[in-house]
């Protein structure tokens, strides 16, 4: 079964937007939080129509299989920007087909073509299939560095 095809939603229809929110919301469920379809939808909403939010959508036929988002950073020392993966997430019936590899490649290709000076996400330590994937699609672990958190709103389910 190859790979679904990948676009970029640049001015996201209702529609499309609908589609994104749905598995966005199973995105958020499978991390321990409640679903909300309607609030997903509003934030996906929200944060397209401001443009600080790029989202990448794999589709089988009319069905939206997985989606990456990404938002550009800047880097001050290098006088630039980067690109940073917030989000990916393939539906459990799509794994292992290739669905994450092919948005992976389409984020990376977007990201050249901005003039994007690298490409950065994260994961958990033990989402051992996550950091596979993302090593055989040439991301490097970056040692030294540490990830701190300050709070500033309380949440059920940790960061």
């Amino acid at each position: 079964m190859p790979a679904a095809a990948v676009r970029v939603l640049i001015t996201p229809s209702g529609r499309e937007i609908e589609a994104l929110a749905e598995i966005f919301d199973r995105y958020r469920t499978h991390y321990g939080e409640p679903s909300d379809r309607s609030s997903s939808r509003r934030w996906v909403k929200q944060w397209l129509d401001t443009g600080r939010l790029r989202a990448f959508v794999a589709e089988e036929g009319a069905e939206v299989v997985g989606f990456a988002t990404t938002v550009e950073v800047p880097a001050s020392l290098r006088l630039g920007h980067f690109w940073h993966v917030r989000d990916l997430f393939v539906l459990p019936t799509h794994r292992r087909l290739g669905v994450a590899r092919a948005l992976l490649a389409s984020v990376r290709a977007a990201a050249v073509d901005a003039g994007a000076l690298r490409l950065v996400l994260q994961t958990e330590d033990e989402n051992d299939p996550a950091i596979r994937l993302y090593e055989d699609s040439g991301y490097t672990i970056v040692k030294g560095y540490r990830v701190l958190v300050l709070p500033l709103a309380p949440h059920r389910t940790g960061v």
